[in-house]
C-alpha cells in the first residue's frame, strides 16, 4: 500500500490497486460524513472482457467523473463495466448502479432482502417515512418534525429501479473464478458480502467497517423485526469462514476480517451494557436513553449531533434497546404510541 493510501487518506480520489486485477476507487459523496464510497473494479472474472463492479456509488456528477478517471488509470473507460454487484440498496451504493445500467447496459445484481424494501420504497415515493416512524415510537415527535423540516423528500423514482438479478445465498461464477453471495441482514435487511475464497478476499459493504460501526436498522422502508440481533448474527457469520483481507465500503483496507468482527462483537457488548446502565433509575423511552448516552469514538454528547444523526442515534438506541429486551433484561410497554422501557427485576 503506498503511503498515499495509508489510514488516514483512503478517501482520497485514485486508484489502489489491492491485488493484481483488484482496484479500489473511492468515490466521493454530497455529505462529509462519510467521505466517500469505495467501489471495486475486478478484472479478468467476466467471459466479455469486461470488468465487475461492486457496489456503484451515488450517482452525481462528481462520483462519474471519478470513476471515469480511475478507469482511464488502469488503461479502461465506462463502457467496460458489464456487471454491478451492490451489497444494499443504500443511495451511496445503489443509484449509480442503475445510472450505468442505463448508460451502458450492464447488468445490476442486488440482494433479495431489499426486494420488500425496494418495493415499498417505490410505493411510498418517500425514504424518510418508516425512520420518522421509528422516531415517533421513540418518544421523540420533535426531533421527526425537524429532521422532516431539515431533510425534505429526495425520493427520484429513476433512481430506485428493480435489479437485473436478486441474489440469495449462492455462488456467482465469473470465467474461472467464484464469488461467494453471503447474506448478511443488520444494516439493511438485504445487505449481502461476497466472499472471494481463493483470493483471501472479502467485499464487506458497510457490514463490517474497519473504522466506525455501521448504522443499524436505518431502512428506506420498513425496517425488520430487531435489526441489532440480526447484525450480530450476521457478524458472528463471518467468523464460519476462513479469515480473509476486509475490503469495506467504507474506509480503508484492513487484513484481517475476523479482528475486525471480534472489535464490533465487544463494542456492541459494551453498548448494551451501557444502555442497560442508562435504565437503572427508572423507565424511559429510547429518546431519552439516546439523550444520555454518548456518541461516536469521540464520545460526543447527544445535543451536539446534527438532526440527522440525532435520528441515528435515536435509530441505533432502539435497535439496542430492542435486544434487551430479547435477552429478558428489559421489558417493554407501548403507551400512547411511545414504548416505554424499563429493567427486568
Amino acid at each position: 500500500m503506498t503511503e498515499r493510501f495509508d489510514q488516514g487518506s483512503w478517501a482520497v480520489a485514485g486508484v489502489e490497486t489491492i491485488q493484481p486485477g483488484v482496484h479500489r476507487v473511492p468515490l466521493p459523496l454530497p455529505h462529509d460524513g462519510l467521505k466517500a464510497v469505495n467501489v471495486y473494479l475486478l478484472e479478468g472474472l467476466a467471459d466479455d472482457g469486461g470488468l465487475v463492479m461492486i457496489d456503484g456509488g451515488w450517482a452525481i456528477p462528481e462520483a462519474r467523473k471519478t470513476l471515469e478517471e480511475a478507469l482511464s488509470a488502469i488503461s479502461r473507460d465506462l463502457g467496460d463495466i458489464s456487471h454491478i454487484l451492490v451489497t444494499h440498496i443504500h443511495r451511496d451504493h445503489y443509484t449509480q448502479a442503475v445510472e450505468l445500467r442505463r448508460l451502458l447496459g450492464a447488468r445490476v445484481y442486488l440482494g433479495v432482502g431489499e426486494r420488500p424494501g425496494l418495493e415499498l420504497l417505490n410505493k411510498l415515493r418517500d425514504g424518510l417515512t418508516a425512520p420518522l416512524q421509528i422516531l415517533r415510537q421513540a418518544g421523540a415527535d420533535e426531533l421527526a418534525d425537524r429532521v422532516r423540516s431539515t431533510h425534505p423528500n429526495q425520493y427520484q423514482p429513476d433512481d430506485w429501479e428493480a435489479p437485473d438479478r436478486w441474489l440469495d445465498a449462492e455462488t456467482l461464477r465469473f470465467g474461472e473464478s467464484d464469488l461467494q453471495v453471503i447474506p448478511t441482514p443488520g444494516h439493511t435487511q438485504g445487505h449481502v458480502v461476497f466472499l472471494d475464497e481463493r483470493r483471501r478476499l472479502l467485499f464487506s459493504g458497510d457490514h463490517v467497517l474497519p473504522r466506525i460501526t455501521p448504522s443499524i436498522g436505518f431502512e428506506s422502508a420498513e425496517p425488520g423485526s430487531r435489526p441489532l440481533a440480526a447484525y450480530l448474527d450476521s457478524l458472528r457469520l463471518m467468523s464460519r469462514y476462513a479469515d480473509t483481507r476486509l475490503l469495506p465500503a467504507h474506509g480503508p483496507v484492513a487484513d484481517s476480517t475476523h479482528t475486525r468482527v471480534a472489535e464490533l462483537l465487544t463494542h456492541h457488548d459494551d453498548r448494551l451494557r451501557t444502555t442497560l446502565a442508562v435504565l437503572e433509575d427508572g423507565t424511559h423511552d429510547a429518546f431519552a436513553v439516546a439523550r444520555r448516552l454518548p456518541w461516536t469514538r469521540r464520545e460526543v454528547p447527544f445535543s451536539e449531533l446534527s438532526a440527522f444523526h440525532q435520528m441515528l442515534a435515536v435509530n441505533e438506541t432502539v435497535a439496542h434497546l430492542d435486544v434487551l429486551v430479547l435477552q429478558g433484561r428489559l421489558t417493554a410497554t407501548f403507551v400512547d404510541g411511545v414504548n416505554q422501557y424499563k429493567p427486568e427485576r
